[in-house]
């Protein structure tokens, strides 16, 4: 989502320690199933997904064409990177995609590469960079004429959870705060169609993803301790621009720890969802 030389334009939140890969692996567990079914991919031949991460759904959306794609992932972070590589090598599907090194802001494309994708895609990229316009611009760029351009991402305000976690709430509005301190937006979801249109998209649509779950299932915790795991990761940045203090932070993360056991809690989340299509002329 950035490269080196561009750090001022991406400020990726949450860091790339070892807990984080892991909740983001399980992010891609979580998510999957239920973007691929939205994407419906069928006959694209060519697909780039821009802050590929892990690699995961990058390796899933190969899988689902009805032919063998040429799929294309652009990440900044180089220790993501290796590890995507890794997972792809462990997983016997090292030929379903390649990497790149690179930046949302400035795809490192060859000159060829621009105008030549039938699939552009990036998911959970556009809420970590200043100017969110200008990503999904290079997007459109990327895309050839009658292809389709797809982005997911946040509206941090839709979150709710019942019933009340001691401190959460101050906890959250903290998170959504600090997103404003790196000059990122954590409601750029609700502005997904705004953008396409803004880039020459035509044949909009737009949905959520689910990305709740409550007590009783399998996966609730999970779905709880990524959201844990997604505030833990601010945490420097809440206390550091003294959003929360230390103590209040630590004690709010306590009780969240606390609360998913409960067998009356559900969560509720939706990841926004857009596509449209670059017109033929």
């Amino acid at each position: 989502m950035s490269s080196a030389s561009h750090q001022s334009d991406s400020h990726y939140i949450h860091g790339t320690s070892p807990e984080e890969q892991a909740r983001l692996s399980l992010l891609n567990t979580l998510l999957n199933k239920a973007c691929l079914k939205e994407m419906k991919i069928r006959a694209e031949r060519r697909i780039l997904d821009i802050g590929s991460g892990l690699g995961q759904f990058t390796r899933s959306m190969a899988k689902a064409a009805s032919q063998k794609p040429y799929v294309l992932g652009i990440e900044r972070d180089q220790e993501q990177l290796r590890q995507a590589i890794d997972f792809a090598r462990s997983s016997n599907e090292e030929e379903l995609v390649s990497f790149r090194q690179g930046d949302a802001t400035q795809l490192p494309l060859q000159q060829e590469e621009w105008g030549s994708f039938d699939l552009v895609h990036a998911r959970f990229v556009l809420e970590h960079v200043r100017q969110p316009a200008n990503v999904v611009q290079q997007m459109a760029a990327a895309c050839k004429p009658g292809g389709r351009l797809v982005i997911a991402d946040d509206d941090h305000d839709i979150f709710r959870l019942y019933p009340e976690c001691p401190g959460f709430n101050e906890l959250w509005q903290a998170y959504i705060r600090s997103y404003d301190r790196l000059g990122n937006d954590p409601y750029v979801g609700r502005r997904l169609v705004h953008l396409l249109h803004e880039a020459g998209m035509h044949k909009i649509r737009n949905t959520f993803i689910f990305f709740g779950d409550c007590a009783g299932n399998s996966t609730f915790e999970a779905f709880v301790d990524n959201i844990i795991g997604v505030v833990d990761g601010a945490r420097s940045v809440i206390i550091e621009n003294h959003l929360l203090t230390e103590s209040f932070f630590d004690q709010s993360i306590a009780a969240m720890h606390q609360w998913k056991k409960r067998k009356d809690a559900a969560l509720w989340y939706a990841m926004n969802w857009a596509e449209g299509y670059k017109p033929t002329e």
